[in-house]
């Protein structure tokens, strides 16, 4: 399709969801208002991951950005989004500490280095209660202190993000405050949203001597997997990252033993299972188990 409508409709009907959140919920019930915008604002930044990758105007890609490029979460400027994932998609570099901008293992070397309590944090944050709950915070203090340590080298392009991003949440923190939403409520939303989406990268990557055998596909066609839009399939999103997000589920399930075979069986069943499993038990070390540990 020239337009791939299912997406272009569906970032209408998440800004419309936003705004109900804003300004009508309140008046219904705090809590209802809270929960509408943390759905909100996790499907918008699921939204903004479809079009990073050319959706919903495939070879037009500025298109799509213009339209989710505020970022309702207030906190992740898109183009650095952007930027650090597509970089995250170099398939050889996955779950590398120092060329994935997205992993969460420790060089073994530089662990045995950090103070008791860090790794205490880092050990805490490798659960998925763990990550849920300070994950957002822990992963905001790393990002944004690599993106100043890259502004005081001199890099413009950060810079720039950076600086729209404060314009876009001091516009949207604006429209908040003439909401019948408290802004307290708001930024607890976005925290909330954050950690829902921890829900999903918890555990897409894992270590593995094999490139095609680090990532994960999570059988699940629950609430979840819509809010992330499919991205639970993500071996297919990985061997297909042109694909909509819509059309995952039919290409997994047709060809499931070919993409099990290829990550080798590294699957889980549902998000349920998930929570089970590693709610309060991590799902690997924290250092990362295949680099050099002297």
């Amino acid at each position: 399709m020239r337009v791939e409508w299912p997406t272009l409709g569906l970032i209408a009907c998440g800004y419309l969801a936003w705004g109900l959140a804003l300004f009508w919920l309140p008046d219904v019930w705090l809590p209802l208002a809270i929960a509408g915008a943390v759905l909100a604002i996790t499907l918008h930044s699921s939204l903004q991951h479809e079009v990073l990758h050319g959706h919903p105007f495939p070879g037009r890609r500025a298109l799509g950005e213009a339209l989710v490029y505020p970022s309702l979460n207030l906190v992740i400027p898109y183009a650095r989004f952007r930027d650090t994932h597509l970089a995250h998609h170099f398939d050889s570099n996955l779950t590398d500490p120092y060329d994935d901008p997205e992993s969460n293992y420790q060089d073994p070397r530089v662990w045995r280095r950090l103070p008791r309590v860090v790794q205490a944090v880092l050990r805490i944050n490798n659960t998925l209660l763990g990550r849920i709950v300070i994950g957002p915070a822990l992963g905001q203090i790393t990002f944004m202190a690599g993106d100043l340590r890259a502004i005081l080298r001199g890099d413009r392009l950060v810079l720039r993000a950076w600086l729209g991003q404060g314009v876009v949440t001091g516009a949207i923190l604006g429209l908040v405050a003439v909401s019948p939403m408290p802004i307290w409520a708001y930024l607890l939303a976005a925290y909330l949203g954050l950690g829902v989406l921890k829900i999903r990268t918890f555990l897409e990557h894992q270590a593995h001597e094999l490139v095609r055998g680090r990532t994960v596909v999570v059988e699940d066609r629950g609430p979840l997997a819509f809010l992330f839009l499919n991205n639970n399939f993500h071996i297919v999103h990985h061997m297909h990252p042109k694909m909509p997000w819509y059309r995952l589920p039919g290409l997994y399930f047709a060809n499931r033993e070919k993409y099990l075979t290829r990550n080798g069986g590294y699957r889980y069943a549902s998000y349920a299972e998930i929570f089970r499993r590693h709610l309060i038990r991590a799902k690997d070390t924290v250092p990362h188990p295949l680099r050099p540990q002297d």
